[in-house]
């Protein structure tokens, strides 16, 4: 019998049993060398195959992904729009509480401002000052005999108390001015007034004599003193308010006081309100001069007080109601533009007493047909630019249109109807 070869050897058990175990016997292994790369290079080979094949799929994939979550259509559309002119006649009303628009009616609001004005005016009087200076002197009389001077007697004093000196044609006298008796050996205090005005006869104490005795004994016997200075000799020229000057500042300030009651009232009305200018009245209630004609004053004070009110009413409500107003005007399928609504007012009647004011109103807008954006998309999803082109063309109240898609590959607009923008542009 052939003795049987074989390449590989079966495994020995780990563990001989004591009785199958000889001395002699030698135990061996033999292991058959296997080269790995071989079967690596195989498995990439492979997979690599595999990951080539799956990117076009990949790809598709992505683009499908791309094309349905981030496409999208923009479409702008200009309407056929046409200038509409409306009139009408609008009512501000003080007693209304909201807008009435079948009575053509707006609420109106009342204001009143109160203030009084005062302002200082030059006096344009002159008035010459004059006033005597006057004293008391004593008079002296060392005779045995009383002494009789009758009113009007003049004492004089010596001409160097005169400061400034006494120019040609000045009397240097003070008289008497009452009949008085000085018993002999006596005495008597009387008042003198000097014979001018002027503050040169002011004089300090001094001696004076009687010129009515000269030339007699008594000349020497019969004199005066006097213990003080004589006082209040003026003589000047004032400026002094007249009547014409308390009339003149009365109109200038009535008409100042107007114009800015008018100007105050204004600025107390908020901003969200229209003010019509001849809707605004300005009263006088009170004028009142702090000087009178006559006084001796270079300035003097002038005071007015003055009301305005008026009625006003809400932009946002003449606003409001001019756009409710075209829109019944025109037919049901029509829209107006409100950036291109102009609005003119002018008041036909004004009655602050009753709080109206009727205003004439002009009004003009361009309007154009409603478009039904949920249909139009519906019309125009899944349809290429061209096919867009052509239903857009074809719309009586479009204009003109422009369609926008994205990204750049994408040819057709998206049937997901929320991936659709459709945007009015009015000229």
């Amino acid at each position: 019998m052939a003795k049987k070869i074989f390449d590989i050897l079966p495994p020995k058990p780990l563990t001989t049993p004591p009785f199958f175990q000889k001395d002699e016997e030698k135990s061996f292994t033999f292991k058959r060398k296997v080269t790995p790369s071989l079967f690596f290079k195989k498995g990439l080979r492979t997979k690599r195959k595999v990951v080539w094949g799956l990117i076009p799929l990949v790809l598709i994939i992505v683009g499908i992904g791309i094309h349905s979550n981030l496409s999208r259509a923009e479409i702008e559309i200009w309407p056929k729009t046409e200038l509409k002119s409306f009139e009408t006649k609008l009512t501000v009303d003080k007693q209304a509480a909201n807008i009435d628009f079948l009575a053509n009616v707006i609420p109106g609001i009342s204001f009143k401002e109160e203030k009084t004005f005062s302002q200082e005016f030059s006096a344009s009087g002159k008035k010459l000052i004059e006033k005597k200076a006057e004293g008391i002197i004593r008079v002296f009389n060392d005779s045995q005999h009383e002494q009789i001077l009758v009113a009007q007697t003049r004492f004089q004093p010596p001409l160097e108390k005169f400061r400034p000196s006494l120019e040609t044609g000045e009397n240097p006298w003070f008289r008497t001015t009452e009949r008085i008796v000085i018993p002999a050996k006596g005495y008597k205090d009387v008042k003198v007034v000097a014979a001018a005005p002027g503050e040169k006869y002011n004089i300090e104490p001094s001696t004076f004599s009687v010129p009515g005795l000269a030339g007699s004994p008594q000349y020497t016997f019969v004199y005066g003193k006097s213990f003080e200075s004589m006082k209040d000799g003026l003589k000047k020229e004032t400026s002094e308010v007249i009547q014409e000057d308390l009339k003149k500042a009365e109109e200038f300030l009535k008409e100042k006081a107007a114009k800015e009651i008018k100007d105050a009232i204004i600025n107390k009305i908020p901003p969200e309100f229209i003010v019509l200018e001849k809707a605004i009245k300005t009263e006088i209630l009170e004028t009142s001069p702090l000087a009178q004609a006559g006084a001796e004053l270079e300035k003097f004070t002038f005071q007015v007080k003055a009301k305005a009110i008026t009625i006003s009413f809400k932009k946002e409500d003449l606003e409001n109601f001019s756009k409710e107003f075209i829109i019944s005007k025109i037919p049901t399928d029509k829209k107006i533009d409100q950036k291109s609504l102009k609005i003119e007012y002018l008041p036909d009647t004004i009655n602050l007493e009753t709080g109206k004011i009727v205003l004439s109103l002009n009004l003009e807008s361009k309007i154009y047909s409603d478009i039904d954006k949920v249909s139009l998309k519906k019309g125009l999803s899944g349809k290429s630019l061209a096919e867009i082109n052509f239903l857009l063309q074809n719309q009586l109240e479009i204009n003109q249109s422009k369609v926008k898609l994205w990204p750049f590959w994408v040819k057709r607009v998206p049937e997901n109807l929320e991936k659709i923008k459709i945007k009015e542009i009015i000229d």
